[in-house]
């Protein structure tokens, strides 16, 4: 079984399954090939308003790329495709421009993590243990991959994390900052689905300016498109939910947004 990577939907969520429990959900070759076509699916359906990425299974998120592939994938020129395959599917995850949620529990490992970080937030379970092996595997690390793990916890936290190549205790994994939440395993799914439906309540013309400027934000100074954040908060502005949202405000009851 190479695995699966499928959407799920409940009401304004869609959920975005990776499935290969036999290898406690590490992703295979055909899984990163199949993930920008669900990434793009997901984005495209207005009905969802709020992506959680999760593991299938009790055991684990994702326990990286699936090594046992690795004498066929990562060797001489299917190397290129792979990590080609590999690049495609993390910019199609992290490229979604509605709010994005990694939903972790159990390993969250090497490529797990990387995943888990193209998730605008992230929050895990109490057994959750998060690690980067490459130093146990000879692997070379791309500096884009590092940067992105550099931004979130810091340079000193990155290099722990890579030099040692140990897992990490949800608890540590907080105090980094490379998480937003803790919580007890049985409650992960009901307190991430609280609070994905809160902003699924929200406006979500706003929230995805609001994601836009802060992927601005990221970018080098003389790389920002601040136009592009401009034109977003004016579509706001210009939107019925607006109107909507100071209706609902001035006669005291919840407001119905539509996203337009």
């Amino acid at each position: 079984m190479a695995g699966e990577v499928r959407l799920e939907k409940q009401g304004k969520l869609g959920f975005v399954v990776f499935d290969h429990q036999e290898r406690r959900n590490a992703i295979s070759a055909k899984m990163w090939q199949d993930i920008p076509e669900i990434a793009k699916e997901v984005g495209e359906d207005d009905d969802v308003r709020v992506v959680i990425l999760r593991g299938a299974g009790d055991v684990a998120f994702v326990a990286g790329a699936d090594i046992s592939e690795f004498e066929q994938t990562r060797r001489g020129d299917s190397a290129k495709d792979y990590d080609a395959d590999n690049g495609r599917a993390f910019v199609a995850l992290a490229t979604i421009d509605k709010p994005v949620i990694a939903m972790i529990h159990g390993f969250c490992i090497g490529g797990g993590v990387a995943i888990s970080l193209t998730a605008d937030m992230r929050y895990a379970a109490d057994d959750v243990r998060m690690g980067i092996p490459a130093a146990r595997l000879g692997l070379g690390y791309s500096m884009a991959g590092i940067e992105t793990l550099a931004r979130l916890v810091g340079y000193s936290h990155a290099m722990e994390i890579f030099f040692t190549a140990k897992r990490f205790r949800g608890e540590q994994a907080l105090r980094m900052g490379l998480l937003n939440g803790l919580f007890p395993k049985a409650e992960l799914e009901t307190e991430v689905v609280k609070i994905a439906e809160m902003i699924a309540d929200n406006a979500p013309l706003t929230v995805r300016a609001a994601k836009l400027a802060v992927r601005e934000l990221q970018r080098p100074h003389d790389q920002r498109r601040p136009e592009r954040v401009d034109a977003a908060i004016q579509a706001c502005y210009a939107s019925e939910d607006y109107k909507e949202g100071v209706s609902a405000f001035l006669e005291k009851r919840r407001a119905q947004f539509r996203g337009r």
